[in-house]
């Protein structure tokens, strides 16, 4: 709060104002880099493979949903998926529930 105080006060007589006002916004700068190379970034990438494997999703594939709940996808529809979780026992999902995909298929087992 102090630094925004003294970014707006008048320079003292014979200091340059262009200098300070470098040297005061330099730090801003800086986290703001390093706020997207670490968090903003991988945070995009992750959502950007997130969405194409939902993309990805086919009839027979092991998921996992994002509560923990493991089980075999039936049919994919539009918003949603029909996981099977056990014998005669079908769920439906939004697709974004779905947080990863299990390797294998269940026709390998």
């Amino acid at each position: 709060m102090l630094t925004y105080l003294l970014l707006f006060a008048p320079p003292a007589p014979g200091q340059s104002t262009t200098g300070s006002l470098i040297a005061n916004l330099l730090p801003i700068v800086l986290i703001f880099v390093v706020f997207y190379f670490f968090m903003i970034r991988p945070q995009k990438k992750k959502q950007q493979e997130h969405e194409a494997l939902l993309k990805s999703l086919s009839k027979g594939d092991k998921v996992v949903t994002n509560s923990g709940i493991h089980g075999v996808v039936e049919s994919v529809e539009d918003s949603a998926v029909i996981l099977k979780l056990a014998e005669n026992v079908r769920v439906k999902f939004e697709k974004a529930a779905v947080s990863s995909v299990v390797k294998g298929t269940a026709e390998s087992k």
